[in-house]
């Protein structure tokens, strides 16, 4: 399933119209992660992107993650608005190829701090050199089974019990394999796992996420104090693998 962005030196797996479902740096290539000390406005940021992307040396299309955070999160509409409005940008940088989107992404609601405007919180871009091992970045998944943010489409539908989380954890970490699976690599090449939700995490962290992980639970998770980005999914995971972080 994966598909090449020639341009970018990665690989990517298809998504969604708003984002792909991970991206993996070409042999001979390495996926680098940025994380801005401070977030920008998600257009100012991709400005400071594109000067990063310039000063290093590499092209605009060797973006291959982006992470956004919002002040809350929104309705079904406002998301598919919102998406409107990237993906366009997105078009302006020549990056859809054919119209399928290669840049994996996360975007979550902070419950502290959050921006006061959309915003950019960090990014990935491939560039020469790196580790044997491939590196990636998994893009974010929340409890979903299709399109719909609905009984149907949302796994345990407004359940926040800690049986309804678990199971919401179990089926994103689901997704999470097969993507990781998908992009090639396994557990032993991951090196940070991030959870997204506004509910306490530790009745199922162990079983439902660090020991379905293998070798990758030694780096443990980050929890954010986050809501996805549309109403009522209330879990979202995403993954990466990287020998190089800035911090910009």
């Amino acid at each position: 399933m994966l598909k090449p962005c020639a341009k970018g030196n990665y690989r990517f797996l298809p998504g969604i119209a708003p984002f792909s479902s991970g991206a993996v740096a070409d042999p001979g290539y390495q996926v680098i992660h940025a994380t801005l000390r401070r977030p920008l406005p998600w257009r100012k940021g991709f400005e400071l992107i594109d000067a990063h992307l310039s000063a290093e040396g590499r092209p605009r299309q060797a973006l291959c993650a982006i992470e956004l955070r919002i002040t809350e999160p929104l309705t079904g509409k406002g998301f598919d608005s919102f998406n409107a409005g990237y993906r366009a940008l997105l078009g302006e940088w020549e990056i859809l190829l054919d119209g399928e989107n290669p840049i994996a992404r996360t975007n979550v609601a902070p419950v502290v701090g959050a921006p006061a405007e959309p915003s950019l919180y960090g990014f990935a871009y491939t560039a020469p050199g790196g580790p044997d091992s491939p590196t990636f970045v998994v893009a974010g998944s929340g409890e979903t089974r299709g399109r719909t943010y609905d009984d149907a489409g949302l796994v345990r539908f407004r359940d926040t019990s800690p049986a309804g989380m678990r199971e919401k954890a179990a089926h994103v970490m689901g997704v999470m394999r097969d993507r990781l699976h998908g992009l090639g690599a396994d557990w032993p090449d991951v090196t940070s796992i991030n959870v997204y939700t506004k509910y306490p995490i530790e009745s199922y962290l162990a079983d439902a996420i660090l020991r379905q992980v293998g070798p990758a639970a030694i780096h443990g998770v980050t929890w954010h104090l986050s809501g996805p980005p549309v109403k009522d999914i209330e879990f979202e995971m995403d993954m990466r693998g990287v020998a190089r972080r800035l911090w910009l």
